[in-house]
């Protein structure tokens, strides 16, 4: 009777223990198809790609000008001479009106020989190269944020020996774009939802989420050359310059999950 009443007993918590192991099996199919129905495969998604742009126009706060000296001996040393000479004194120029040694920076030096082509008088022909002399460049770069001083900036280094003006341009400072920058992300991500809303609204479809978001760099318009060489009388020349503003553009693509009204 004992032996019988425990065998009954076994088979029965063996039932109990199959029954709650289905349970817990068939609780576990239950939940993971519920989390399936929940989560899109990324093989399944369905995006859109929108790009957006911001821009808006700034005041400059930075004058850059380039200019600078060339001189041309028989020598190299000579030539160097000469060109240390009168940049020394267009250097001395520009600082009388306030610009600092700071604000003044190389932006390049070079020596190069000059050759003459030696032909026959007879017939023309091209005989040789001869070296008749040396060239030697030195411009400088100034950056201020003096910004109405352009024009005198350029009449004193002229009168003072420059016989070279590069460029005249106005730019934003590192702090003042990084300033636009923050502003001008929003505004091209927005811009770039609105898009996605319109394009969706036929389709019967809505945004309801985003997978990417990718940034481009700003930018501003290229220098605007002033004048590539002094001339004749250019010393004479009075040199208004003005400032505009600096258009600002920034661009944004995003990639939107979209999925059914």
């Amino acid at each position: 009777m004992t032996t019988n009443r425990s065998k009954i007993m076994l088979v029965a918590i063996a039932a109990i223990a199959i029954i709650a192991s289905s349970a817990v099996a068939n609780m576990q199919t239950s939940e993971n198809q519920a989390f399936a129905q929940q989560v899109i495969p990324p093989s399944r998604e369905k995006t859109i790609s929108v790009t957006g742009t911001a821009s808006t126009s700034v005041d400059p706060n930075l004058l850059n000008i380039q200019f600078g000296v060339e001189t041309q001996a028989k020598t190299a040393s000579e030539a160097i001479d000469t060109n240390n000479e009168l940049m020394n004194q267009v250097v001395d120029a520009i600082k009388t009106l306030a610009i600092t040694d700071d604000e003044i920076r190389t932006s390049s030096f070079s020596i190069y020989p000059i050759y003459d082509s030696i032909t026959d008088p007879k017939t023309g022909i091209y005989i040789r190269s001869e070296l008749t002399g040396y060239r030697v460049s030195n411009i400088l770069s100034v950056k201020t944020d003096k910004l109405t001083i352009g024009g005198d900036v350029i009449d004193a280094a002229v009168q003072a020996g420059a016989n070279r003006v590069d460029s005249v341009f106005f730019s934003l400072s590192p702090e003042k774009q990084l300033a636009v920058q923050d502003d001008l992300i929003g505004k091209a991500v927005t811009n770039a939802k609105s898009k996605a809303e319109l394009a969706l609204e036929p389709l019967g479809q809505k945004i309801i989420g985003v997978k990417l978001v990718s940034l481009s760099d700003f930018g501003y318009p290229p220098p605007i050359p002033y004048y590539s060489r002094a001339d004749a009388g250019m010393e004479k020349l009075s040199a208004p310059i003005f400032q505009s503003e600096q258009d600002v553009t920034t661009t944004a693509n995003v990639l939107f999950l979209i999925g059914d009204k």
